[in-house]
């Protein structure tokens, strides 16, 4: 080829290939015409409320429920200037001790920070039980690391704690640390062994049977896990007690449209703050017995006990002392959690349950299942061997601990007295004494017109009072609805909680609110 033809044919090829960045033309029209046709079709999303999973769409957790997000939008507006007849919201909708200002017991903070921050066990600040606590618990930590995953089942030293901990408080009957699971709370231990008993379909689907009123962690799991509910009622006129024919009825009730297979109580009881009789316990256990029920004892508040005459009976103690008959057949499993009593450290999730009677093939489908999550936090468990393993007499935190722990449970009991005087002054008020936990769940008498304007705009009408009274002043409590009650009863659950001073101010605030509100309604 010449000189000449190769310099025509490369102009040729400049002027195409500058064409291809100077025209609207595609680069590639039949590549580009490829995709246009076969661009993916319009579609929706993949996840709607239509296509989720059904049985998420029927939980309700009304602690913190709609009552709850509008106090948190109320106190965005008070920081931003907007005027209301009040300064504050008063939160008295959930059992979070420190928020309400209780102060963390000294001894356990201070073991945790050691195990946080190691370098401090050189500080001679530190007393040295609380010195001694923390390296006992590294050192079952892998690479002395609070850091590091634990085995699924907890640290092995604070499993062996927990059951000499449940030995000595249920007067020397054993406990065997294989059967300790630590937790993420309690409650993730309920919801485990929930999962393990949901099975069957239609007619022989799991029934399990709770409390009226109740925590809505339960009704919430149930429906998570496609379970039924089956409600027993609470006796309202006799303290909240629990009659022994009215599980029988609900029972009964129940096995025309499910397969009942499991019994939870909660003692001390949440909302109604009801403790238990050794004898309620004893013939609830002859009645699980004799049905063929799962019991699950949810005991979170076992501290929680202030009213004269009444003391916390464990279900396994009395289970075991009500001899073999019994103690070698019920199945049983039993919580205990960091977040309630004198601690009230609920943002370590810390926990346990203990198993009692497991079928040892079902527990080793338990020790698979919480494998799955890998390990509970190791901090909740640090603070759960605390609670288990309290400073002792002779030991250098002893004084202070008690001195803490004592002054957080009296002024509980006081503050559990006060509640019930004030409330049981205002006509229309009507509320049982709070033998124990950390609530009261008083009767409230709605005006007609009141109900009637609640259903109009399709509330329940306690839902419809507490939403008033949160509006008006400032005050954040969950409806007696959100717990469940007997039809044409209303109710709301407090707290409390918060210091004495505020409690009698809040109380006060509630007297008058529910005045106005009877009076403007009736």
């Amino acid at each position: 080829m010449s000189q000449h033809t190769k310099r025509s044919v490369c102009a040729r090829n400049r002027t195409v290939f500058l064409s291809f960045f100077t025209s609207n033309t595609p680069l590639c029209p039949t590549a580009s015409s490829t995709r246009t046709a076969s661009a993916l079709p319009l579609r929706g999303k993949v996840l709607t409320v239509d296509t989720m999973n059904a049985n998420v769409k029927k939980v309700d957790y009304a602690v913190r429920g709609p009552i709850v997000q509008r106090a948190v939008q109320i106190e965005k507006e008070l920081k931003e200037g907007v005027k209301k007849p009040f300064e504050e919201v008063i939160k008295a909708n959930i059992g979070d001790a420190h928020a309400m200002g209780q102060r963390p017991i000294t001894f356990f903070r201070q073991v945790i920070a050691l195990c946080t921050y190691p370098q401090l066990l050189d500080d001679n600040k530190f007393p040295e039980d609380a010195k001694n606590r923390a390296r006992r618990i590294l050192q079952s930590c892998g690479g002395n690391s609070i850091g590091a995953y634990t085995t699924s089942q907890g640290i092995d030293c604070v499993r062996h704690d927990v059951a000499s901990y449940i030995q000595r408080r249920d007067g020397g009957i054993p406990s065997d640390p294989d059967n300790i699971y630590l937790t993420t709370g309690a409650s993730d231990g309920i919801v485990t062994i929930l999962k393990l008993l949901t099975a069957g379909e239609g007619r022989t689907r799991t029934g399990v049977m709770i409390s009226i009123p109740q925590y809505p962690l339960y009704s919430a799991s149930i429906a998570e896990l496609g379970a039924v509910q089956i409600n027993y009622y609470l006796n309202e006129e006799k303290c909240w007690s629990l009659d022994i024919s009215e599980l029988q009825r609900s029972l009964h009730a129940a096995r025309e449209h499910c397969n009942p297979r499991v019994l939870c109580i909660i003692n001390p009881g949440n909302p109604t703050g009801q403790v238990q009789s050794r004898q309620c316990i004893e013939d609830v256990i002859r009645f699980a017995a004799k049905e063929n029920l799962f019991l699950m004892a949810d005991e979170v508040y076992q501290d929680n006990v202030y009213a004269e005459g009444c003391e916390f009976h464990s279900f396994k103690k009395v289970l075991f002392e009500m001899g073999p008959e019994y103690s070698s057949k019920v199945e049983l499993a039993s919580f205990h959690s960091t977040s309630k009593c004198y601690m009230g450290e609920c943002g370590f999730r810390g926990g346990y349950m203990e198993v009692i009677n497991m079928d040892p093939e079902v527990k080793a489908q338990l020790t698979k299942l919480v494998s799955v999550r890998l390990c509970p936090p190791a901090p909740g468990q640090a603070l759960m061997d605390l609670v288990v393993n309290s400073p002792q007499p002779g030991e250098p935190s002893y004084q202070t601990f008690m001195k803490e722990r004592t002054a957080v449970l009296s002024a509980l009991a006081e503050k559990a007295k006060l509640t019930e005087e004030i409330l049981n002054t205002v006509p229309g008020i009507s509320c049982n004494p709070v033998q124990g936990a950390m609530y009261s769940f008083p009767r409230i008498t709605l005006p007609e017109r009141a109900i009637n304007e609640a259903k109009a705009k399709g509330q329940a009408p306690d839902m419809f009072y507490c939403m008033k009274l949160l509006e008006e002043s400032g005050i954040c409590l969950v409806p007696g609805s959100g717990f469940g009650q007997r039809e044409g009863t209303y109710h709301f659950r407090m707290t409390i909680l918060p210091p004495t001073d505020k409690l009698k101010i809040m109380l006060n605030k509630l007297k008058e609110f529910h005045q106005k509100f009877t009076q403007q309604y009736s």
